[in-house]
């Protein structure tokens, strides 16, 4: 993304840690909540991906490609999740948001805030700030269950996840 290279890394850090703990996350014993670490995962580590500071590293033109392929085929697929879970919708909307901007930086490498369609970057910064700040509500009162929970299963630690990489689509849609 463009933008300056210490904010830009900390964006990586933030994405990558993301990715990670939806990785442990994938070994749930809920079958829904490995399902939707999955998606998760994939999309902590292509927002780190595409967060590198540009000045750093500035991938091959074809890279965004592959990147709008990729962030389609998990569109699609929440798409038909979405019949069973009204969740994967922001599932589709976040998959949605990285081909856009794959796109985006495909058609304007190198250049700063403008290149996208300004009303459609601007739908998704309003989508994703209201995201940032019910997320940011839910975690607040969450009650610890019954028992002893692996890491995977917290559930304060996912909604702090999904908060965290929703601040971070919000950077990078502004940086856009």
């Amino acid at each position: 993304m463009h933008g300056p290279a210490s904010p830009g890394w900390l964006l990586v850090a933030l994405c990558a840690a993301t990715g990670a703990y939806c990785l442990l996350r994938m070994r749930s014993e809920v079958e829904e909540q490995r399902r939707a670490a999955g998606g998760e995962a994939l999309m902590g580590f292509g927002m780190a991906a595409m967060a590198v500071p540009a000045a750093v590293f500035t991938p091959p033109p074809w890279a965004w490609s592959v990147y709008a392929v990729v962030f389609g085929a998990a569109a699609v697929r929440a798409l038909w999740a979405a019949r069973a879970s009204s969740h994967h919708l922001h599932h589709l909307v976040g998959a949605s948001a990285m081909v856009y901007m794959a796109v985006v930086m495909a058609a304007s490498p190198g250049h700063h805030a403008g290149a996208g369609i300004p009303l459609l970057t601007g739908v998704l910064l309003l989508y994703f700030a209201g995201y940032v700040l019910l997320s940011g509500v839910r975690l607040v009162p969450v009650t610890a269950g019954g028992g002893t929970v692996g890491w995977g299963d917290r559930p304060e630690l996912a909604r702090a996840c999904r908060l965290s990489m929703g601040i971070a689509m919000v950077a990078m849609l502004a940086t856009l």
